[in-house]
């Protein structure tokens, strides 16, 4: 997953009124919400977002929908709509390819271990399904691998659950395709489905990085936590990797970004190849 903020463009005349004072207000909201540090200049993004809120729940205005979600509990529904809303999710499958070379290699040198992998900002799920691709492909279908995929967006993790995609999704061979996937007939003719050997090793999560329990059992060896932090701040980021570290086996190895640089993390992980930590 990334989580993204994507910008839109500004409405000719709005429908909802909305002050600096309502647009500050939603920056605080989600950043203690989810962390992300939101830029200055999305004001017209969040409009176009949150308005879709307003209309569903019947409010006039954001100062008065902001008044009444401050009044819901942590737990209430209407706090996952709105951070849902402020998440965009750019994903495709082998993105950043690079990496899943390297998945390929470091694999091997594991083979014959059991292995725990952690896609966080799983997405639509075309990540953590490469991910078990890369798995089986290297290893074979008998591999003692388990993943766990989380996210923060609870609508594209029903995506990811489901599995099911346009056939001419980007990154994936023909020879993939045969051999991952199922094809649709009949009124889902031009989709596909990931084949259940695939699903079975996956468990999908709803996971907030700024959540106070981080209960995980037993150590990762391998995480991918990819164009996340950079929607951070600094001290959000070194609070993240802290407690990624502290999940992760010695040896084991985080994938990041490709515009996301950690080297001043020293005492935590060092560079082992392009956007890839060893956790030391």
């Amino acid at each position: 997953m990334s989580l993204a903020l994507a910008a839109a463009p500004a409405a000719v005349e709005q429908e909802f009124g909305f002050s600096n004072a309502d647009f500050e207000r939603i920056r605080t909201l989600i950043y203690q919400r989810a962390g992300i540090h939101l830029h200055p200049g999305k004001q017209a993004m969040v409009y176009s977002r949150l308005s879709r809120r307003l209309r569903e729940t019947g409010h006039p205005n954001f100062a008065v929908y902001l008044q009444w979600l401050e009044g819901h509990g942590a737990a209430d529904p209407e706090w996952q709509a709105f951070v849902n809303c402020l998440t965009t999710n750019l994903t495709s499958f082998f993105r950043e390819e690079h990496h899943f070379t390297a998945l390929a290699e470091d694999l091997r040198a594991r083979a014959g271990r059991p292995l725990r992998i952690w896609c966080n900002a799983a997405s639509t799920g075309e990540e953590p399904y490469s991910i078990l691709m890369t798995v089986t492909e290297t290893l074979g279908l008998g591999a003692s691998a388990t993943l766990l995929a989380t996210d923060i967006d609870t609508h594209v993790l029903d995506t990811a659950r489901r599995g099911v995609y346009e056939a001419a999704s980007r990154g994936l061979s023909p020879e993939r395709l045969k051999r991952h996937f199922l094809r649709g007939t009949g009124a889902n003719a031009g989709s596909i489905r990931i084949k259940p050997e695939l699903a079975r090793m996956v468990e999908f999560r709803t996971f907030n990085l700024m959540s106070a329990s981080w209960s995980f059992g037993e150590p990762f060896d391998l995480v991918f936590c990819r164009n996340v932090m950079i929607y951070f701040d600094a001290a959000t980021q070194r609070r993240v990797l802290e407690r990624i570290h502290a999940c992760m086996r010695p040896g084991g190895l985080l994938y990041v970004g490709h515009s996301e640089n950690f080297t001043d993390a020293r005492a935590l992980f060092r560079l082992r190849g392009k956007t890839i930590y060893e956790r030391l």
